[in-house]
């Protein structure tokens, strides 16, 4: 049973590395729904990864046993494999260990880094900054239109002197809604995920790809959650022009945040401007069904074969 379930799990890594990926990444759907495209992606990055490391190992532990579990216990107690042991069932254990090690390494690293740094610009900011006049924001006097938010245990929401001059009274509020959005849902941690994988695998092009989906696909939702909270005839139009105000400055922001103006500018305008139909209840769910099964799948091709 193992050779199969090790072949079928490298199969799904293939296609998980490379075609659905891309698939996802040109479809036009995720426009109309952006939070249920979110949550395929997160189900493609952990199926993906347990795919590649499960046929890995369960390639080389199949001398041991007829199933994952009962290899693993008979490799860990140290007894005698049922089959001849060969070079390449230890070189793949070694590459299923290396590849564990440093996804999960990356990502560990990954968050640390970004909460130092996070930590670092927070402590930086506090010193000059100043309550503004919508509550729970900051005001920070630079002439350049920026807005932003550092999420993390203490969050900070930041508008520069600049965005307030910029923007009307309606605009300025659909920033700050924009930046609520980010901290309320934590986007942050959407992202990160991404962020380690692109730096654990950066040859691959899925890796980047899912990245950038990701990135603009945050930025999506939090448009869709502020235009909630907005007042006025023209909520839309209202958040468009705030959105093109902010990404004229051409400020950076620092590290670890997330901005109004942080990716897919003009399809997010555009989007908002030529709203799309909302995605059918049908297609919601089935999408939602197809990234559990995405996500069952591989669990399933490592455990099933021990019942």
């Amino acid at each position: 049973m193992l050779p199969a379930s090790a072949a079928a799990l490298a199969v799904l890594a293939a296609l998980l590395a490379w075609p659905v990926p891309a698939l996802l990444g040109r479809a036009r759907w995720p426009q109309r729904d952006p939070l249920v495209a979110l949550v395929c992606w997160q189900a493609i990055g952990l199926a993906g990864g347990l795919s590649i490391i499960g046929a890995l190992l369960v390639h080389g532990l199949a001398p041991w046993g007829h199933s994952l579990p009962e290899a693993w216990w008979s490799w860990v107690r140290g007894e005698p494999a049922d089959d001849p042991v060969r070079g390449d069932h230890w070189v793949t254990m070694t590459l299923a260990a290396v590849l564990a090690t440093q996804l999960l390494g990356v990502l560990a690293l990954s968050w640390w880094r970004t909460a130092r740094a996070r930590r670092r610009h927070r402590d930086l900011l506090e010193l000059v900054v100043e309550p503004a006049a919508a509550p729970d924001t900051r005001l920070l006097e630079h002439p350049v239109p920026v807005a932003f938010c550092i999420p993390g245990g203490r969050p900070l929401l930041v508008l520069s002197s600049g965005m307030v001059e910029e923007l009307d009274e309606a605009e300025l509020a659909a920033v700050v809604e924009h930046e609520r959005a980010h901290l309320r849902e934590h986007h942050h941690l959407l992202l990160l995920p991404f962020v380690a994988w692109e730096a654990a695998l950066p040859v691959l092009p899925a890796a980047a790809r899912a990245h950038t989906a990701v990135r603009d696909l945050v930025e999506m939702r939090a448009d869709d959650v502020a235009l909630r909270a907005l007042d006025g005839p023209e909520p839309r139009r209202t958040l468009a022009r705030a959105i093109v105000g902010a990404a004229g400055g051409g400020a950076e922001v620092p590290s670890g945040a997330l901005a109004v103006s942080g990716g897919g500018v003009r399809a997010r305008v555009v989007r908002l401007l030529e709203p799309p139909s909302p995605l059918p209840t049908a297609a919601r769910w089935a999408a939602l069904v197809s990234a559990g099964l995405l996500l069952l799948l591989p669990t399933a091709l490592l455990l099933v074969p021990a019942l």
